[in-house]
């Protein structure tokens, strides 16, 4: 895969997440994906995968901005940096209570990228920051 190809698979993977097309997000990773979660485990599978979205989506509303993607070369890896826009709307097991708090925290997250398909994704942002602003 070209570099252009990753970057433009990173984009639709994106603008996938913040359409809220979850089926079309999930069709962009490899059915063994593997998903290195932030400050948690590692996940692998779609399967896997659609679970999480479906808890995150109970309890978060996010749109992501400012996304500046970067690929190598040859398109097997990227990363990306964005800013998360959210909403805490129902408690997420071990976090504090959600009462509708709003967030605005800078991410990013790196791929790895098999036969055209998101083969990684990983995760980061930091949880101090995001603690402070739902519990302020």
């Amino acid at each position: 895969m070209a570099q252009q190809d990753t970057l433009d698979l990173v984009g639709r993977y994106y603008a996938a997440f913040n359409a809220g097309d979850r089926e079309g997000f999930l069709e962009l990773l490899t059915d063994d994906v593997i998903h290195d979660i932030n400050q948690g485990g590692r996940e692998i599978g779609r399967d896997t995968f659609r679970r999480f979205l479906e808890r995150m989506d109970r309890s978060y509303a996010e749109q992501l901005k400012d996304i500046a993607i970067m690929a190598n070369e040859s398109g097997s890896r990227a990363a990306a940096e964005f800013i998360v826009h959210g909403t805490y709307l129902n408690t997420d097991e071990g976090l504090p209570e959600a009462k509708g708090q709003t967030y605005i925290l800078p991410a990013g997250a790196f791929f790895e990228v098999r036969d055209g398909k998101v083969s990684r994704i990983t995760n980061y942002y930091n949880l101090e920051d995001w603690l402070k602003q739902v519990s302020a």
